[in-house]
C-alpha cells in the first residue's frame, strides 16, 4: 500500500480566533495512522485566516475520513474541505 499527501483546508468560525491555539488543537487531532506533514496559513479576507493542513495517510479508500472527522470536531473550525490529494513516490 502506498501513501498520499492530503491537503485539508480548515475555515475558522471567526477572525477573532487565536490561530496558534487552533494549530495546537489540529496537531493533537491527527490520528495515529496519519502523519502531520505541515500546517500553512492562508489569508482569506478581513482578518480571516484559513489553515491548510497537510497529512500523510495510506492510499486506501477512505484514508482521510478519520482525519477529517477529528478536524471537524475542533470547536473553532467552521468547516473543512479536502482540496488536494497527491500520491507519494
Amino acid at each position: 500500500m502506498g501513501e498520499v499527501v492530503a491537503t485539508i483546508k480548515l475555515m475558522p468560525k471567526s477572525p477573532e480566533i487565536d490561530i496558534n491555539k487552533t494549530k495546537e488543537k489540529v496537531e493533537r487531532s491527527i490520528p495515529d495512522d496519519a502523519e502531520l506533514y505541515k500546517i500553512e496559513e492562508e489569508p482569506i479576507a478581513f482578518g480571516l485566516v484559513a489553515l491548510k493542513v497537510m497529512v500523510i495517510v495510506g492510499d486506501a479508500e477512505g484514508g482521510t475520513e478519520k482525519v477529517e472527522e477529528n478536524l471537524s470536531n475542533i470547536e473553532e473550525v467552521s468547516n473543512i474541505e479536502v482540496v488536494d490529494i497527491r500520491r507519494l513516490i
